[in-house]
């Protein structure tokens, strides 16, 4: 059977649609257990989409998902639609080590690798077929100057990764996904390991890098999402409750539900 790929639209098709990705009626089990409910949602393009909502309640599901994470989990699946550039990435056609260069992820805990800085963004680069030098010198620059990085290693670049700071070694880990040239970044709760400063300096970079990608974030902080993101999904025990504009999400909801979660009557 041929695999689907992941040709990019023509850029008329690019500029008709807005949304990077259209999600229709998704349902995520594991097991018989249901932990998604029929999610429907757009995603637009160079925006932030914050997931909100209580722990358990479907949100980091979702968003493992939009790039098959939830594959690696025995007994997952998922049924419905997520629509990416044509294609229904949940198709078992769909190449899934392809996508997964274009919707990178970022963790909650940075996970570098025991390599050096260097080569942390260089690895996945070379697996897949890049060899020549100069042009890892200049993705590994390019990189990290857009993760806001290379002024603070670019004389230690051959040092190992773990020498870094937590803040740091998040913001490598963003480099490193930028490094794949993905059109969507996934980020898992990314600052909730990091003290506030080093919190600070990863929601800097968030903003700024929304220009250049679509950015969704799982996050349990509220005033982060309030901050940095463009709309809020609000889950609640598999059930996306309320999608709108932050502002409007964080001012004045539609579902009493939403009220009482921004209040902090329960969460």
């Amino acid at each position: 059977m041929e695999t689907a790929t992941l040709e990019k639209p023509d850029a008329m098709q690019l500029v008709q649609n807005e949304n990077i990705l259209n999600v229709n009626n998704l349902e995520i089990y594991y097991g018989e257990k249901r932990a998604v409910n029929g999610i429907s949602m757009d995603i637009e393009k160079n925006s932030i989409t914050a997931l909100i909502g209580p722990s358990g309640c479907g949100k980091s599901t979702f968003l493992r998902s939009i790039n098959r994470m939830n594959d690696l989990i025995p007994g997952a699946r998922a049924v419905g639609e997520i629509i990416y550039e044509d294609l229904n990435i949940l198709s078992p056609q769909i190449n899934v080590v392809a996508l997964r260069k274009e919707i990178g992820m970022v963790f909650q805990k940075p996970n570098p690798f025991p390599k050096s800085i260097y080569e942390n963004i260089t690895h996945a680069l070379k697996f897949s077929g890049i060899r020549k030098k100069k042009v890892l010198d200049e993705i590994v620059e390019e990189s990290l100057r857009k993760a806001a990085l290379w002024d603070e290693v670019k004389d230690r670049l051959h040092t190992s990764a773990l020498s870094l700071s937590g803040g740091q070694q998040q913001r490598l880990c963003i480099a490193r996904t930028i490094a794949m040239k993905p059109t969507v970044i996934l980020l898992d709760e990314p600052s909730s390991a990091l003290d506030p400063i080093s919190n600070g300096k990863v929601e800097e970079l968030i903003v700024e890098l929304k220009h250049d990608y679509s950015i969704l974030i799982v996050t349990h902080n509220m005033q982060q999402a309030s901050r940095i993101s463009d709309k809020t999904a609000f889950f609640l025990s598999g059930d996306l409750i309320e999608y709108d504009k932050t502002e409007k999400i964080f001012t004045n909801p539609s579902a009493a539900k939403t009220e009482e979660y921004i209040s902090g009557r329960f969460g």
